[in-house]
């Protein structure tokens, strides 16, 4: 019999690490690979392991999240599949919003109830990687868990950012410390592949992805009042329930700063990226009825383009492109993530602005951009240079942030003609 399963994607606090990407949308918001958003994955595996009632909580800065979820994810008359949002609500139970992981999943209990389902499979909206979710499932009910936690192996130098568990050959979690200095470290080690071991991966972290028993989560929210799943309920847990570690050997990685973004982005402009965007397993989006994009006479290597892009730059290499770009005569655009544009601008009031030294929607003529991110809407003028790189301290301006060397242009900003940044 086919387990009945409900999924919850958490749609993620203030995100302050990824400022100023976050500074008007939430996490899961952010747009990623030129033409999706970061909960497009999470909602995308649940969909292609055949699990379609998902719930998406959502709480800061969530306007444009809810409004790509109610763009994007449709089901017909005759499916009982979803994709809801929950927002966080002040009610005569209580005025407290989300408090933290957990609270958000307590709160939102009460709405489960109309729904017939036996397991809660909780995910993170702001996370790279491709998982059938049904082998984790299979796992947790073949190995009759209360709780199982999808865990990857990591090295000592990355171990202290997550939290991390050890667990016995069977697979069951015997202990659990959330982000552990490394002095600490050398009593975590875990059972893991040989292939691991060789590479130091001895140490097994959560990656924020859970099973839970409807009974047992039920329970547990009974029992322990915290607000946290990491450093709360799940660490008080163990020992009183069945916890397992379901060991996921693919690529997985946490978006949680501007360093792992831009890398997570870049990556997919390589000749075989770790996330794999051309799999049989789609990624699903909002459905835009765009026009291909048309490149002039570009020097193009390395490039990934989103939709509906008008390209006359002279160099693009390594470098993403999302919907509606534009990037006009001359320019180079190198190592870098141009994010696109919500709207069209008319001709006429391009041609109004060249004449009159107004700065158009995308890249003006004869600019050179090196690592950078450039968010939505973002004006480029004519002759601008941003440059980024390790020589540049961080900082936050009115127009832009640096960040571990990247420049990050701000959404609906305006770079005047003539600027440097370098």
């Amino acid at each position: 019999m086919k387990p009945s399963v409900i999924s919850i994607v958490l749609g993620g606090g203030r995100g302050t690490r990824l400022s100023p990407l976050t500074h008007s949308r939430s996490k899961p918001a952010v747009p990623i690979a030129g033409k999706y958003r970061l909960v497009d994955i999470p909602i995308s595996n649940c969909l292609n392991s055949g699990f379609n009632r998902i719930l998406v909580l959502t709480q800061f800065n969530s306007a444009s999240l809810n409004s790509h979820i109610k763009n994007s994810y449709h089901f017909d008359t005759f499916s009982k599949g979803f994709v809801d949002i929950l927002a966080a609500e002040q009610n005569i139970e209580s005025d407290a919003w989300y408090q933290g992981t957990a609270d958000a999943v307590r709160q939102s209990m009460k709405h489960l109830d109309k729904y017939d389902y036996d397991y809660i499979l909780i995910l993170s909206g702001d996370q790279l990687y491709q998982m059938d979710f049904r082998e984790m499932i299979d796992f947790h009910c073949r190995n009759k868990g209360d709780i199982t936690i999808a865990t990857i192996p990591v090295n000592s130098k990355d171990a202290p950012g997550f939290g991390i568990l050890k667990s016995d050959e069977e697979g069951n979690i015997t202990s659990f410390i959330e982000k552990p200095s490394g002095d600490l470290l050398h009593d975590w080690k875990s059972e893991v592949s040989d292939k691991n071991k060789a590479e130091g991966k001895e140490y097994l972290a959560s990656m924020g992805i859970y099973v839970f028993n409807k009974n047992g989560l039920k329970k547990m929210f009974d029992e322990d009042a915290g607000d946290d799943f990491g450093g709360e309920l799940i660490p008080n847990g163990i020992g009183k329930y069945k916890t397992l570690s379901f060991q996921y050997d693919g690529y997985w990685t946490d978006i949680g700063t501007i360093q792992s973004f831009f890398d997570a982005n870049l990556d997919l402009t390589t000749d075989f990226p770790k996330f794999n965007l051309f799999s049989k397993s789609p990624i699903y989006t909002r459905a835009r009825m765009l026009p291909p994009s048309k490149i002039l006479g570009s020097y193009v290597s390395k490039a990934v383009f989103g939709d509906g892009c008008i390209v006359m730059a002279d160099k693009i290499e390594n470098s993403i492109v999302g919907n509606r770009s534009r990037i006009d005569k001359g320019s180079t655009i190198m190592n870098s993530y141009m994010m696109g544009a919500d709207f069209y601008q008319d001709t006429q009031e391009i041609v109004s602005n060249d004449r009159d030294g107004i700065p158009n929607l995308g890249v003006g003529k004869y600019c050179y951009i090196e690592q950078a991110i450039l968010d939505k809407n973002c004006r480029i003028g004519d002759n601008v240079r941003i440059i980024g790189g390790k020589h540049l301290p961080d900082g936050d301006f009115e127009n832009h942030s640096i960040k571990d060397g990247i420049v990050i242009v701000k959404k609906n900003a305006v770079i005047a003609p003539g600027t440097q940044i370098s």
